[in-house]
């Protein structure tokens, strides 16, 4: 396996199966010139390239290629936590990218507004720097201590204007997605908040009602944190906020298909539930790509066993060891149909944060973002074009 910049010279890439935004396309090929997709097409006629891929012969047969995966929601890998600087940063990202995901989010977990603010801006930097860091994701810390999961329950608090205020600053316009309990005090007023500056406003780690749920989407929320994690689930006579998300076509719904926190059956019921506005995320922390063992998540301690993350004080589920291939495997299992489990990880991210004019497509214009991937949805090649203007 191998990951190249695409953001130089000419690439062809032909004879796969591609699958974009809903299509596929046999016998496909596509061009790139310095990063960028120029042109497309069955068959060979395509033009001469600085570099020629054939990728049946670099995958096999039934080689398919898509759009460059996009993590929304993750927190690290390799070792490494997004909560602990520019090296480890990009120490996870380089295991995400070997695993497809092209550009990415960072997450990070409850902290205190000081050292949030400062790792929000030293993201925004990096946005700068780093073509494939697309912003950061603020998940906390403004939750429900009942719903915090692997969040350090001390550390939360109620959303103040201010505060809010000077973590969407801090971040210049590259904090990408907020996580919040729309019921805490203040919470309407903070997602109206978020959204009036660009950023999308997630519902998540909360006590929501259906209602109070419909209340958040109707102030402009318009995600889902890991859908049923952190949040009540469905009965019969409390529908809770997944249904209310799957309801309005507005929302999209995260989903962590790694067999952990979710079920099977219910990654499938997502996706029937809310067709073309699933997000799968990886949620990975810093084992993903690594060994069993313990881990800080923040400020709180976790153990690995068996791939999978448990807080130490509470025993909850402390994000994952995910990475996006195998969630696109984990979803096809489940009976996801390939070209929706495709979307999204590519089209459908990409349009939670407002990106989907550059990324999780291959259309022409759109940036030289690519997976090569084997009949059995294994990465081949990944590539990767340029830095996205703001």
């Amino acid at each position: 396996m191998s990951t190249h910049s695409s953001a130089t010279g000419s690439l062809v890439i032909h004879s796969a199966r591609i699958i974009d935004r809903g299509e596929v396309t046999e016998d496909g090929w596509i061009r790139i010139d310095d990063g960028i997709v120029t042109a497309r097409g069955t068959g060979t006629d395509w033009s001469p390239a600085d570099t020629v891929v054939d990728a049946a012969a670099d995958a096999g047969s039934g080689a398919l290629l898509t759009p460059g995966f996009i993590d929304i929601h993750g927190h690290g890998g390799a070792g490494a936590s997004f909560d602990d600087g520019v090296d480890a940063i990009r120490t996870g990202r380089d295991l995400h990218r070997a695993h497809g995901t092209t550009r990415a989010v960072v997450s990070l977990v409850t902290a205190s507004i000081d050292a949030l603010a400062r790792s929000v801006a030293t993201i925004a930097d990096l946005t700068e720097t780093d073509a494939d860091i697309l912003g950061s994701h603020l998940e906390g810390p403004f939750l429900d201590p009942g719903h915090h999961g692997a969040h350090e329950p001390t550390l939360l608090r109620h959303p103040v204007a201010s505060d809010v205020a000077r973590l969407l600053d801090a971040g210049r316009g590259t904090v990408r997605q907020v996580t919040i309990a729309p019921e805490l005090p203040g919470g309407l007023d903070a997602i109206r908040q978020i959204v009036a500056a660009g950023s999308a406003a997630a519902v998540g780690h909360t006590d929501a009602d259906a209602a109070m749920a419909v209340a958040a989407f109707e102030a402009g929320a318009s995600i889902l944190t890991h859908a049923f994690n952190a949040m009540p689930g469905i009965h019969h006579r409390a529908p809770g906020p997944v249904l209310a998300a799957a309801a309005d076509h507005r929302v999209v719904l995260e989903a962590i298909a790694d067999d952990v926190h979710l079920d099977p059956h219910v990654v499938k019921l997502v996706f029937d539930s809310a067709p073309g506005r699933v997000a799968l995320i990886t949620d990975a922390m810093a084992a993903a790509g690594s060994a069993d063992g313990h881990y800080d998540l923040g400020a709180v301690g976790v153990t690995v066993e068996n791939g999978v993350a448990r807080a130490d004080d509470t025993g909850s589920i402390a994000g994952s060891t995910l990475t996006q291939d195998v969630a696109l495997r984990r979803a096809v299992a489940a009976g996801v149909e390939l070209t929706e489990a495709v979307r999204a990880l590519t089209a459908t991210p990409a349009r939670a944060i407002g990106r989907s004019a550059e990324l999780g497509g291959l259309a022409v214009g759109m940036l030289g973002d690519a997976v090569l991937l084997d009949a059995e949805l294994r990465v081949a090649r990944v590539w990767s074009g340029p830095r996205l203007l703001a």
